[in-house]
């Protein structure tokens, strides 16, 4: 299997794990001093089209299982993020996965296989200041529920697996994340958005208090890639259930305000 992103937090723990219950698996990493041990390094940058293009001869012709699981934030107000911040995004989120899942996927009809893509809970809830992220999780969302009727005639098995906040290195530096973000505004946009980057300041020291260790996440791509009928999604984390169970039942405004709450977000300018 290739389990990609393998070089630091969910893909790290993801590849490490199945490498030690029997998976042989191919970690995708930036430098293959980065695989974990026991796995064996594929050098893939997802932007890369020629190293997505050889990907297939970098893997065995028998491949039993694709993670997508490599990914990055931009944050800021959509307001102040240039095209160029958008397609970064995109590029990585969306584009480079769905460019791994098409040059392996021959591969993975011929094994009746399973493709998991590691989401979000920001699939399908949008939160300020980090919109752009959250519409590349919606948009791999979308993608993943197509192709998985799609690839019902060859028998291959897509999940979603949908994390809320995760004991990771992206949560730890979280705070020099917005720092940069803050700093990266052109003058206008630092004073429009003061008060909401304040108020993620805060959010994030309660998010790094209450994150998942990343074993949560690792034992749902486990279920996913090993149960006899694997789920469409697996939410991980209660933060992500009482969420996403709030937005089925409040109206719309009042679950506006309850992210606008929860995220700091001025009340008024």
């Amino acid at each position: 299997m290739l389990v990609t992103g393998a070089s630091r937090g969910i893909g790290r723990a993801t590849a490490e794990r199945l490498s030690q219950t029997g998976w042989t698996v191919f970690a995708g990493v930036r430098t293959a001093a980065d695989a974990p041990a026991g796995t064996t390094p594929v050098v893939l940058d997802l932007t890369d089209e020629a190293q997505i293009a050889s990907l297939a001869d970098a893997v065995p012709d028998r491949l039993d299982a694709v993670v997508n699981n490599a990914g990055v934030v931009v944050a800021g107000p959509v307001e102040a993020l240039t095209a160029d911040d958008l397609r970064r995004q995109f590029e990585i989120n969306v584009i480079g996965q769905i460019a791994v899942t098409r040059a392996l996927l021959p591969k993975l009809r011929a094994s009746r296989g399973r493709i998991v893509f590691v989401s979000s809970v920001s699939g399908r809830i949008s939160t300020p200041m980090t919109g752009v992220y959250s519409a590349s999780k919606y948009a791999l969302e979308a993608l993943a529920d197509a192709m998985r009727v799609e690839l019902r005639p060859w028998g291959v098995t897509i999940s979603l697996v949908e994390p809320g906040a995760i004991d990771t290195d992206m949560w730890k530096t979280a705070p020099e994340m917005i720092e940069e973000t803050y700093a990266a505004l052109a003058p206008e946009y630092r004073e429009l958005y003061d008060g909401h980057v304040a108020g993620m300041r805060k959010t994030v020291r309660f998010i790094q208090k209450q994150a998942s260790p990343p074993a949560t996440v690792v034992a749902a791509v486990e279920k996913a890639l090993t149960a006899s009928r694997p789920k469409a999604r697996y939410v991980v984390g209660a933060d992500s259930r009482a969420q996403l169970a709030a937005k089925a039942v409040l109206p719309t405004a009042a679950f506006d305000a309850i992210i606008a709450r929860g995220t700091g977000t001025p009340k008024s300018s």
